[in-house]
């Protein structure tokens, strides 16, 4: 089965700022529909800023509950894990993976990359849909009791009410 493709730009921001120990940070400046560029590129839209193109959001059966959550969300993001790298020797932020799962970003995040995100595009939007709906089932709510996974054969039963020491039980 062929995974679903949407084909994204990105463009990558420098920004100067007034700091003692660093003049300029990198942010994501824009995730947008892209069509026909199946190799990374990259091109300079003037000297702070860099038009990736090559990328694409792919969905995977696995991930089907990370874009559920994104999609739920009020404000859907494309997420974006860039290095800082040279590129043709300029040092620049090459963005490596775009996905619109919160679990994948998270992990990306959890393993240490930097991971950005925009609002989602709503032609993102629409795309995805189609597919979480034919493709996401939630898991269906089960009540869950406290430490119900260390009891074993040990659950326990109705609750007794048992007299404690020294009460006077006189009727």
């Amino acid at each position: 089965m062929d995974k679903p493709l949407f084909l994204v730009s990105v463009v990558m921001r420098r920004v100067p700022i007034v700091n003692r120990w660093v003049s300029e940070q990198w942010e994501l400046a824009g995730v947008d529909p892209d069509v026909g560029a199946q190799e990374i590129s990259c091109t300079a839209l003037g000297p702070n800023a860099w038009l990736w193109r090559g990328f694409s959001l792919d969905l995977h059966p696995s991930e089907a509950e990370g874009y559920y959550l994104n999609m739920s969300a009020p404000d859907p993001r494309v997420f974006v894990m860039w290095r800082l790298e040279d590129w043709k020797g300029v040092e620049t932020a090459r963005p490596w993976v775009t996905t619109a799962s919160y679990h994948e970003a998270a992990r990306m995040m959890d393993g240490g990359e930097t991971v950005d995100s925009l609002p989602m595009p709503a032609a993102v939007r629409d795309w995805i849909q189609p597919w979480l709906a034919a493709n996401y089932k939630p898991e269906p709510r089960r009540k869950h009791r406290r430490n119900e996974d260390f009891w074993g054969d040990k659950a326990p039963g109705p609750k007794v009410a048992k007299a404690t020491a020294g009460e006077d039980t006189k009727g």
